[in-house]
Order: C-alpha cells, then structure tokens, then sequence
C-alpha cells in the first residue's frame, strides 16, 4: 500500500514538471544575448520639435556633469515568426518629481495600465503625441495621479506642457518576452519554443537595433547587439 501511495506522489509530480511553466524553462530554447554602448551619452535630454511648439519652455537647472546609466536608457523584447504569448498586462509608476520623470525609460505588454503621480509641489501636464499612445492628463498639483492605459505595442513618447526639459519613454512590447539589460548588458530570454525570433533593442537616443536568431528546442543561442551612440547623441 504504501508503495501504491509513493508512486502515485511520483506521477503527480511529474504531471506538475511537466506543466508548460516548468516545461519550459527545463526543456525550451534560450537566447542569451549582450549590449555593447560603444560611446558614452553626452546630451542627457532630447527634445522634438514638434513639442516645442506646444510647450512652454523653462530654463533646465544646472545639474552639472553625472554619469549615465546607458543600460536603463534601453528596452529589449522578442518578435517572432509563429505566434508568441502575450505578456499579462502589468500596472507601472511613472513618477513626476525633481522635474524629471522617474523612471525615464520602461517597458510593459501591450494593455498595461501607467500612472503618472505629481510628487512636485508644483502642477505638470503629462501628455504623449506617439501613435502607439496620444493622451493629454491636462494640469494636476502634488499628490494628484493620472492613469493611462496602453494597448497598442510600439514607443511612446511622454513629455510635460509646462517643462520642456521633462521626458520620458515607455516601450509597449508586442509580446510577454521583454527586459531590461543589466548594468553590463547582458540580458537573456528562456523557455523559447524552437523558431525564429527578431531580438529587438531600443534605446532612447539611438533609436532600433534588431538581430535575426534561430532558437533551437533545447539549448541556447548568444547574440551580441552593439549601440553606437554618435558625439551629442
């Protein structure tokens, strides 16, 4: 009897290994990729011109020199052939303090809700022209949180009607395979069904990078993506 009781414990857990959230992180493929910035940022804002027409522009304050974390500047996610799971939609804080926005770059799946808290004790105007996502949250003191939701993948630009110098990006990723790279650019993906991907890295003053991998049932494959940022990018 007790024998009967050990097998049956035994298929049971097989049956949960093998569920598709183990499954694939034991038997699926992985990428294994890294960033290289092969110049450091100079210029620590970019603004378009299409804002400048609609924004009121306010002297930045003199910051001095700092070091910038390239890394935090730059969102990675996978496209693929066949189709790839979308990512369950997540809620984010995109906070305003300091005149800046906190984080200045994120990426979330596509129907994920942001919220913009006004931690300044002063009013901001959040608003974005991007195609993947136009809002305008209109004009909100300290303490006061607007909310958006986005559900169309693509780079959505934020910025402030009444700080020029303010903005930010969010990277609406098409499907659940998203990141951010580490401090030295590594960054992986695992439990990949076998296929063709597009490996792709955007940096918020770069622009889109992309590499084609084939990723094998099990095992990994290593990509390596350089961004070359230009003097004054």
């Amino acid at each position: 009897m007790k024998k009967a009781i050990c097998l049956f414990d035994c298929l049971i857990g097989l049956v949960v290994l093998l569920s598709p959230a183990f499954a694939g992180e034991i038997f699926g493929g992985k990428i294994r990729g890294r960033i290289l910035v092969t110049r450091t940022l100079t210029k620590k804002r970019v603004t378009v011109p299409v804002y400048q027409l609609r924004g009121i522009a306010l002297p930045a304050p003199d910051e001095g020199k700092r070091t910038i974390d390239e890394m935090s500047r730059t969102a990675v996610y996978l496209e693929g052939a066949q189709d790839t799971p979308a990512g369950a939609p997540v809620e984010r804080t995109l906070t305003q303090k300091n005149k800046r926005f906190e984080p200045e770059l994120m990426v979330v799946p596509a129907g994920s809700t942001v919220s913009f808290p006004n931690e300044d004790p002063i009013f901001h105007n959040v608003f974005s022209l991007s195609k993947a996502g136009q809002f305008d949250l209109g004009n909100y003191p300290e303490g006061d949180t607007r909310f958006v939701k986005l559900d169309q993948a693509g780079i959505v630009q934020v910025y402030c009607h009444l700080h020029s110098d303010m903005n930010a990006a969010i990277v609406v990723a098409p499907a659940g395979w998203y990141t951010q790279p580490e401090a030295d650019g590594a960054f992986d993906f695992s439990g990949l069904e076998a296929g063709d991907y597009t490996v792709v890295v955007w940096h918020k003053s770069a622009g889109f990078f992309r590499q084609k991998v084939r990723v094998p049932e099990t095992g990994s494959v290593s990509v390596s993506l350089t961004i070359p940022l230009a003097e004054g990018n």
